[in-house]
């Protein structure tokens, strides 16, 4: 799928230790994602971070740098997007989820065939 023009980004951040049935979740919502035919997700590590725990959570350290910050960012069209949301609930209320508007300018080439 090509996609150009006005889009909708979804940014999940999450704990990497956070999980859905022994699972990622950040793994869970990417193949998600991938069988609901959105156009992209990819899943992004942070090197230092802190969330509603308040707990700093960084690589520097060793005895803190588990549970490192992941961020899965999704684009796709804003109705698509957001018909998915509903899948990120079944997830419970791990992480935080936010949605900006953006434009796609250029999309990869097309996918080669395997």
């Amino acid at each position: 799928m090509t996609l150009t023009g006005r889009a909708l980004r979804a940014t999940i951040l999450l704990g990497e230790n956070d999980t859905w049935h022994h699972r990622p979740a950040f793994a869970e919502i990417v193949h998600r994602a991938h069988a609901a035919g959105l156009a992209g997700a990819s899943v992004f590590r942070g090197i230092e971070g802190f969330g509603a725990s308040r707990v700093i959570h960084t690589n520097r350290l060793l005895s803190l740098g588990e549970d490192l910050p992941v961020a899965v960012v999704i684009v796709d069209t804003e109705e698509r997007v957001r018909a998915f949301l509903p899948q990120l609930d079944e997830l419970g209320p791990q992480g935080l989820i936010t949605l900006d508007a953006c434009e796609v300018v250029r999309a990869g080439g097309e996918e080669q065939a395997v």
